[in-house]
């Protein structure tokens, strides 16, 4: 190859190797770009994987820091408007500390169990042996609970037995420092609790009981009833006469108050609870009230049409809700939740709860 020759190959040979190297760099910048939407699409979710939980900012028995602005307006407004004295609210609250172990049950996630295995932890054959004797043994008490607040009395006691076994298990924690530690450190539901805590002390002094006396469940439900500080003061009832709403100790203000709960929710005495309506829903109506759970409310009529069956009419026509309950073989069962059955769900809003009360209060009955 002559000079002249090379002297133009080059220029050929040069260009080749532009072009290479500009389509490794166009590749290489499209790599890079893919590399950082692959980035940016993956660092959200470890982040959010990371991300402390309530239990993981707080050390258990953490002093509570009494000077910060949430507490400081806690105590303008129970001075101010429920007039507690600094005396009272320094001896309430100058010891008060975090419970860890509360943040950690309320952060941890449960799944609900399917109805048959869910039932058979409520409903076992002593239950119904010592719900049937408690009874026997109250039946004056719940006499007078029937004519007065007018909810059966298998229903009351159903409830008594699921909630507490009957008094027995009321829970452990003390229930000024969950409410405390739960106002304090856990944001997600501090709103609701700053307002269980108020409940809390005035309930207190009204029935003469020492706040920091009183255990409860982590959620902060107390007693033989397993109320939370505002259903006390609302529902709670003095059946015995002697002045003060005791959910604690005194059976008759135990059984009234339970009943008065279901009543303040429209409980009616005899009408329906459920009843059955097959293991399909033949409807779509049926399907979408279903899939909107408690929300979910359809004509009796319409649901005897739907799925060819009699049903007995609801109090005042109201509508009922259509519940599914998994069985062992894979399959459902399906109800009709009337108004009563609403009532329960209104006190714990687990469909599968107001179904285990109604099944228990049906072996007390038998």
């Amino acid at each position: 190859m002559n000079r002249a020759e090379e002297s133009q190959q080059r220029p050929m040979g040069g260009e080749k190797t532009r072009s290479i190297l500009v389509h490794s760099a166009r590749l290489t910048g499209k790599i890079c770009i893919w590399l950082a939407i692959l980035l940016f699409a993956v660092v959200p979710c470890c982040l959010a994987e990371e991300k402390p939980s309530a239990a993981d900012l707080v050390s258990d028995g953490q002093a509570i820091d009494l000077t910060s602005r949430r507490y400081q307006g806690l105590f303008k407004e129970l001075r101010l408007r429920y007039h507690f004295s600094p005396v009272e609210l320094d001896q309430l609250f100058s010891r008060v500390t975090i419970k860890k172990r509360v943040l950690e049950l309320m952060d941890s996630q449960w799944e609900a169990k399917p109805y048959y295995a869910y039932y058979p932890l409520f409903i076992t054959k002593d239950v119904i042996k010592e719900g049937r004797e408690k009874i026997r043994q109250y039946a004056d008490i719940l006499q007078q609970v029937e004519k007065k607040i007018g909810v059966e009395k298998e229903i009351v006691v159903a409830i008594w037995g699921i909630e507490t076994r009957f008094g027995k298990h009321k829970g452990a924690f003390k229930l000024f420092q969950t409410l405390n530690t739960m106002f304090d450190a856990y944001p997600r539901r501090r709103t609701f609790y700053r307002r269980q805590l108020v409940h809390f002390l005035l309930l207190c002094r009204d029935n003469n009981v020492d706040p920091l006396s009183v255990t409860g469940s982590y959620g902060a439900a107390f007693g033989q009833t397993q109320f939370i500080p505002s259903s006390f003061r609302e529902y709670a009832v003095d059946f015995d006469g002697d002045g003060r709403r005791d959910v604690w100790k005194s059976v008759p203000d135990i059984l009234a108050s339970i009943a008065n709960y279901l009543h303040r929710f429209g409980w009616v005495y005899g009408a329906p609870i459920y009843q059955e309506i097959g293991d399909e829903l033949a409807g779509e109506q049926l399907r979408q009230a279903y899939r909107k759970g408690r929300k979910g409310f359809v004509e009796v009529g319409a649901v005897a049409e739907t799925q060819k069956i009699d049903l007995p009419p609801a109090p005042d026509n109201k509508k009922v809700t259509i519940v599914g309950l998994e069985l062992k073989n894979g399959k459902m069962r399906y109800v009709a939740g009337y108004p009563n059955f609403q009532a329960i769900t209104a006190w714990n809003n687990s469909n599968r709860y107001a179904m285990a009360v109604s099944e228990l209060a049906e072996k007390l009955r038998k």
